[in-house]
Parts: C-alpha cells; structure tokens; sequence
C-alpha cells in the first residue's frame, strides 16, 4: 500500500513504520579484570593455586538502548574509554554483550581496527584478497573490483609491496577501500577517517555519503572530530562512562557536547 501511494503521489506515506536496521538493547558490557598484573603464564598458575588471583569487575557500557532505521546516520561521540568502540564492536558481531541484546537486519561492513585482518608480510595484492575474503567476498567479485580497489586505495605503485613497509595510513586506506567495494546495508565506522592525509579524508568522507545518499547504506560512526561528526552525521549518541548521557540530533547533541569540553 506503501509503495502505492508512493507511486500515484511521489509522496511516503506517514503512517509508514521506519525500518530497524540494529537494535540495541538494554545492553550491558562487563570485562573482569585481574586484581594483579601477572607477567607470565606460570604466574598466573601460581597466583590461582594459591588463592591470590582475584578479578573485578568493569562496566563499560549499561543500560545502552538505541535503534537506528534503515538510511540513518548515526553518530556516537563520548570521551576516551566512553564506550564507544565497545559498542560498535557490539554491533559489529565483534563481543557478545553481557546483559540485553543487539539484532541485525542486513549485511553489515565494519570498519574497527583498520588493518586488524591483515597480514604484514604479504604483500597489499594478497591482502586484499585475504580481508575480501573473510568480510565474505567471493574471489570473482575481488577480480572485479581489485583495480578500483587499488586505485581508491592510490596505492598503485606499491600494490606488489609487503604491509610491513607501509605506513599506518596507507593500511587504512586499504581496509576502507576494501570494506566499501561492495554497497553494505550498515557501515560501521570507528576512527577509520582519523588516519591518513586529509585530502584522502576528504575522499572517504565523500564514499560514505554516496553509499548513505544514493544506496541508503545505515552508518554508524565513530570520530573524535566532533566537527566530522556534525559534518557527515544527522543523528548522535553521547555515551560517557559507559552511560547514555544524550541522543538526538547531532548539532543539538554535539553543542551539549562541547559544552562538557570548554
């Protein structure tokens, strides 16, 4: 019926219900942490025999509810050790939280920890294949797309060159080119546009708006540049200390935010 008004009108219809692409749940995040640094194995061994091993408890994230719809950009700011990354990887399938739930609606392209799938000893040309194979592209689809890939990336003239030899920057640019070949139904974004020159920032900023605007790809993003995040985002989630302090639009969230900085 939806679809049928959108037809004969050109307009949506407003009753229509905004489709979840992840929702997070009540979702609580608890890491033990060991009352004492052990520096080996044997130490550890040691210390529990003898009933010296002790863990705590550490919250980083409780209570988080947030539902983002299909098309949303979400920004998520806080201060260092907030919560932020623990909730992407949260959503991004990375940790099982430890209370609550996080359900998924489509396929999902996380950007955490640029270079994390990679090999440093290989060279670009078989890490490329290596990343696209474990974020599930088939060989084919890579034959397809290895020289964009590659010329995104502007690694051209290094492509038969070991990982080892190349700068953080130029890791990152791989591993964006690569997770943004396809055309995901989420992307998940934390501090990926913080390495590398600007003028390449520049360049992944403008991909992420042509996979949210003309492909409706969901992003959630990560920066600490609260002024990227006013720049490429419309909604945001202040997490800090692993508490929602705000969610709404992101001029009005980002000036609360700012406030807590001056």
């Amino acid at each position: 019926m939806a679809d049928q008004i959108t037809a004969l009108t050109g307009k949506t219809d407003a009753n229509v219900k905004p489709e979840p692409m992840i929702v997070v749940d009540d979702v609580d995040m608890v890491f033990n942490m060991a009352s004492e640094q052990l520096n080996s194995l044997k130490e550890y061994f040691i210390a529990l025999v003898q009933g010296r091993l002790f863990f705590k408890e550490f919250k980083a994230l409780e209570n988080i509810s947030i539902t983002v719809n299909r098309g949303d950009v979400y920004g998520i700011v806080g201060t260092n050790g907030s919560g932020k990354s623990t909730l992407l990887k949260i959503v991004a399938g990375v940790l099982e939280p430890s209370k609550g739930s996080c359900t998924i609606n489509g396929t999902i392209a996380p950007l955490i920890e640029l270079g994390a799938g990679f090999d440093m000893e290989l060279t670009a040309r078989e890490n490329v294949y290596l990343n696209g194979a474990l974020l599930g592209y088939r060989r084919e689809f890579i034959d397809e797309n290895f020289d964009s890939i590659i010329e995104f990336a502007e690694i051209g003239d290094f492509v038969d060159m070991p990982l080892k030899n190349y700068s953080s920057g130029m890791v990152a640019r791989i591993a964006f080119a690569i997770a943004t070949a396809t055309v995901p139904d989420i992307l998940v974004v934390d501090e990926a546009l913080s390495v590398g020159d600007f003028l390449f920032q520049q360049k992944c900023e403008q991909r992420i708006n042509e996979l949210v605007y003309d492909h409706g790809t969901t992003l959630l993003f990560v920066s600490h540049s609260i002024d990227q995040v006013e720049r490429v985002c419309q909604k945001a989630l202040w997490i800090e200390k692993g508490h929602m302090r705000m969610n709404g639009e992101v001029h009005e969230v980002c000036e609360e935010y700012r406030k807590l900085q001056s």
